[in-house]
């Protein structure tokens, strides 16, 4: 069984590392951000309008909102044999609830994808995005092939909310005095992996499948 986390900041590569290794196990790929962002789409909730609110100023989602839906979505038959979260834990209080839900069936691997701050700026404040489609380019890394408009669909990219400079900025800043505490917490109880994000996005999965080989 594969009982997985992915930490790191925000642009560090984890969904599309997540993609990847969920693939490669098959095994469900959890994140949060996902789900969220398909709550807000689909409905008028209370709990979409304010999950909406934190998201669009690159505040973290309130603990209780964070695990009502994440362990709802673990409950399902096909997390039996193992799943992936991408986006949870993103602080200690988090990190320490997760270990206690799981105290029967404990993570099997946490691991820190870890970039430079510079890049990450570059990687987030250059994505655009297909709404109706659900590609996710970078006019640095990885532009479409007309200017703002989707290879797939033709339509107009966006830049989301979460993507906007001031967003970025600040969604670093609560990583560092949120997230690096969750870091922390799984280094010093001995089962955290750091794998360098900087590489490409094959050789950062090869690492991260010697990892999982371990």
């Amino acid at each position: 069984m594969y009982n997985i986390v992915f930490i790191g900041p925000p642009g560090g590569g984890k969904g599309t590392q997540a993609d990847m290794v969920c693939k490669f196990l098959n095994i469900p790929h959890i994140s949060t951000g996902d789900i969220f962002r398909a709550m807000i789409k689909e409905g008028k909730s209370e709990l979409a309008d304010m999950i909406r609110g934190y998201m669009s100023r690159g505040e973290l989602v309130p603990d209780e909102a964070v695990v009502d839906v994440l362990f709802d979505r673990i409950s399902k038959d096909d997390c039996q044999n193992g799943y992936l979260l991408d986006g949870f834990p993103r602080s200690l209080n988090q990190a320490k609830v997760l270990d206690a839900k799981l105290a029967s069936a404990p993570l099997t691997h946490v691991i820190l994808i870890d970039v430079d701050e510079n890049q990450l700026i570059k990687r987030l404040t250059g994505r655009r995005t297909a709404v109706n489609s659900g590609k996710i380019y970078n006019i640095h890394f990885n532009p479409p092939k007309v200017e703002g408009k989707c290879d797939v669909s033709g339509e107009d990219l966006i830049i989301r909310d979460d993507d906007k400079i001031e967003t970025v900025t600040n969604r670093l800043k609560v990583y560092k005095d949120q997230t690096v505490a969750a870091v922390n917490y799984y280094k010093e109880k001995g089962v955290l992996t750091v794998i360098k994000g900087e590489k490409n996005i094959d050789e950062v999965f090869a690492d991260i499948k010697e990892v999982l080989k371990s």
